[in-house]
């Protein structure tokens, strides 16, 4: 599939401002597939981390890290969707290389702005490769099972009973902004990773703190009548008081956790609150059958972040028809128009889109019109929602027991990985001030209230494409890696 799909989409480079829009014929699955991939390549045109000299894993400026993991797990998506393997080489090795010394996903040029919910991204990548069976790593690293199997065990060490009676915190050290706020993301993703460790291992631990994550959150009012609030600050009365504000992801985050509770105990408990999430995420985060965001979408208030949320509805959603078939025919039709006006908003061309001229994709899916607004956000939101309308043909999630292959270790991780002198490396006055000059941009960043998933970034640069060097911060990095080429493209690396 790698070189049918690479020349149909180098073709369309070669044809330069004609290959204008993406056309798809939506009831030919190798129409799909050639428009996710137009799509993909416009989207790994933003990353520049596999040049020669740089971070393999991180996008640069301005976006975070946390993002650069949410696009990984959606190219292993885009490769299970399509057989396409052409960007697996670069997702190998960015996913490698940001696991840190204790394969964890907390590298040390993370770690002193990384929030819980920065972590969960990366770990659920991981967890979607081992369900994919996407291919497994060297024997020598760490593999994608274990490596989610680390990142919970650290979530279960950082519960917090103290405060709120449960409940992760978004931060991790205590010196960052955000540190005594509990959120629904941080939380979400510790409850989806539990569930679907329970259901790829059998082992009963893992639904049973997904149960209780779930129970946490019902009882301190942050799920309230499949409702998904973004938050509660702990001084405030112990989180009595949460921050009402509902993001797409946070409620498809809980939906699609709920949908795998389910499939493990086809329990109507579990699948009334699976329904009950899927009214929210199909009517409040849907118009017209059109996925968006509700709380910033039609004024253009949202930011980087925000722009790449409903993507993650998409992913979701997809996955829930899979393991709750039930759902399919309320979900299908959904997937489908959204994937429709998003193909719609493809026909852009900037100075900063390194993909076809054409088919740079615009943020907002409601006019049936590009909108001007490009990014990594807006270009994996319209991959993401093509290539899911290929989800009945693909194959369903593997566990332990029906061919997955990824090997696990129940043990790993670093259960004092919230503690910065774990490593015995002390924090200096110099990295406390970046910490500290971090902390005022986020803050500065915050609307309404909300606080916003957030983490530092190195400079990195794509193979094959024009330098895109990203912002020079002074601050410290691991050993840069071999540049990975992108199959297709035209530049020098490595």
């Amino acid at each position: 599939m790698k070189s049918v799909l690479h020349t149909i989409t180098l073709a369309l480079g070669l044809w330069g401002s004609s290959a204008d829009a993406v056309s798809v014929t939506w009831t030919d699955d190798s129409s799909i597939k050639e428009a996710a991939a137009t799509i993909a390549y416009g989207l790994v045109g933003f990353y520049t981390g596999n040049n020669t000299g740089d971070i393999p894993g991180n996008l640069p400026n301005p976006y975070y890290w946390w993002e650069a993991g949410a696009m990984f797990g959606a190219l292993i998506d885009y490769w299970w969707m399509t057989g396409d393997s052409s960007y697996n080489d670069i997702t190998m090795q960015a996913m490698l290389h940001q696991v840190g010394p204790d394969n964890d996903y907390m590298p040390p040029n993370q770690t002193l702005t990384e929030g819980n919910d920065d972590q969960g991204f990366w770990a659920l990548a991981a967890m979607s490769a081992a369900e994919r069976k996407y291919p497994n790593p060297p024997s020598d690293k760490p593999q994608w099972l274990a490596l989610a199997q680390a990142v919970f065990n650290e979530y279960v060490s950082r519960w917090d009973t103290a405060n709120c009676d449960g409940g992760m915190r978004w931060q991790i050290f205590t010196f960052n902004a955000g540190y005594g706020y509990k959120n629904s993301i941080s939380n979400g993703c510790f409850f989806n990773l539990a569930a679907r460790l329970a259901r790829y291992t059998g082992n009963q631990t893992y639904s049973d703190w997904a149960t209780k994550v779930w129970d946490w959150e019902t009882q301190i009012g942050l799920l309230n009548n499949s409702k998904v609030y973004d938050g509660a600050t702990i001084g405030d009365n112990n989180c009595a008081s949460p921050d009402t504000t509902q993001w797409s992801y946070n409620s498809a985050v809980f939906l699609y956790g709920a949908a795998v509770m389910y499939n493990i105990t086809e329990n109507s408990t579990w699948q009334g609150r699976l329904n009950g999430l899927l009214g929210v995420a199909t009517t409040l985060f849907a118009n017209n059958s059109i996925i968006y965001e509700q709380f910033c979408e039609r004024t253009r208030q949202c930011n980087l972040d925000q722009q790449s949320f409903k993507g993650y509805v998409g992913r979701w959603l997809a996955a829930t028809i899979q393991i709750a078939p039930y759902t399919h025919d309320k979900i299908y039709p959904v997937l489908l128009a959204t994937a429709k006006a998003a193909a719609a908003a493809c026909t852009g061309t900037a100075d900063s889109y390194r993909g076809h001229p054409g088919t740079a994709c615009g943020y907002s899916w409601l006019s049936g019109s590009y909108d001007g607004l490009i990014g990594v956000g807006p270009q994996m939101n319209a991959m993401s929602m093509v290539m899911y309308t290929l989800i009945d043909r693909a194959t369903g999630p593997y566990t332990a027991h029906s061919g997955g292959t990824s090997k696990g270790d129940p043990n790993a991780g670093n259960t004092n990985s919230n503690n910065p002198l774990k490593d015995d490396k002390p924090i200096t006055r110099a990295d406390k001030a970046g910490a500290i000059i971090l902390t005022i941009l986020v803050t500065a960043g915050l609307v309404g209230g909300t606080y916003f998933v957030l983490s530092d970034e190195d400079p990195v640069v794509v193979p094959g494409r024009a330098d895109n060097a990203g912002r020079v911060d002074g601050s410290s990095a691991p050993a840069a890696a071999p540049a990975v080429a992108v199959p297709g493209t035209d530049g020098v690396s490595g």
